[in-house]
């Protein structure tokens, strides 16, 4: 078993409120979960109106798969999200066996 996650570090276009930002994030957590059939959630700087990180994990039977949704959601961020800058993004592979 293979599980891993990916965490972008994400700046928020003109966004003045944390109401504003909810109305971003919300539908941005959403899509990802659902595109990619993995976890999502806003995971960090909650408090801050500008900024967020989400998170996105994935458990599969093959490290190759967990890649390509890793890769998968990555892409959609950048490519489909002109809104908002990604500033970085970590991740993590690890083995049941480790």
């Amino acid at each position: 078993m293979w599980i891993g996650w990916i965490e972008f570090d994400i700046l928020l276009g003109d966004v003045r409120s944390l109401k504003e930002k909810r109305s971003v994030i919300k539908p941005i957590v959403a899509e990802l979960s659902r595109r990619t059939e993995a976890s999502a959630a806003e995971v960090g700087s909650a408090d801050l109106h500008r900024r967020t990180q989400i998170g996105v994990s994935v458990v599969a039977a093959h490290a190759s798969h967990v890649r390509d949704v890793l890769d998968q959601a990555e892409r959609m961020l950048v490519d489909q999200h002109p809104e908002i800058t990604l500033l970085s993004a970590r991740r993590g592979l690890h083995s049941s066996d480790d």
